[in-house]
């Protein structure tokens, strides 16, 4: 009889533990969006980046602690430096991803706009807008699974290469 081997990347412990993360994540990210385009009267493409950073914060702790059990690594300055430069490219994907699938899905293939007006609250959701958010942190929660499991809390020797080239 063989033995099937175990997918060190894709196990589903840490898919589990890593969506619930990312899943409060990624509220956090749209609730902040949200509370900024009210305070700041700006578009919701304009909040996409000051939601991410306030995100950004949430999910290091998060991530770290819960997700890829690496409390007590010891390695936090090394595991945030590669955190951070993770989240660029994350920002960068969930970015390209909710302006690019709004783009295509009202651009290109005409699709409606959605808005859904909440009496109590006295707010108008962009369901339209809403769906391609969630859409490019989609993407961006592929792209972050892969990177963090595989980088970023995981001893690769980078951060040791990063630091004799800072200095």
């Amino acid at each position: 009889m063989t033995q099937i081997k175990q997918n060190k990347i894709f196990n589903p412990k840490d898919i589990i533990a890593y969506f619930l993360v990312a899943g409060t994540g990624a509220l956090i990210q749209l609730v902040s969006s949200s509370l900024i385009q009210d305070w700041f009267n700006i578009s919701w493409s304009d909040s996409i980046v000051p939601s991410y950073i306030i995100g950004f914060f949430w999910g290091f702790t998060l991530t770290k602690l819960f997700a890829f059990d690496a409390r007590r690594s010891n390695q936090t300055r090394r595991e945030m430096v590669k955190f951070l430069m993770v989240s660029m490219v994350s920002l960068f994907i969930t970015w390209a991803f909710t302006i690019g699938s709004s783009k295509f899905l009202v651009d290109y293939l005409g699709m409606e706009v959605y808005k859904v007006k909440f009496s109590f609250a006295k707010k108008e959701v962009n369901v339209t807008e809403m769906v391609c958010y969630v859409i490019g942190m989609g993407f961006s929660f592929i792209s972050n699974y892969i990177l963090h499991k595989t980088f970023t809390f995981k001893s690769t020797g980078f951060y040791n290469r990063l630091k004799v080239l800072i200095r």
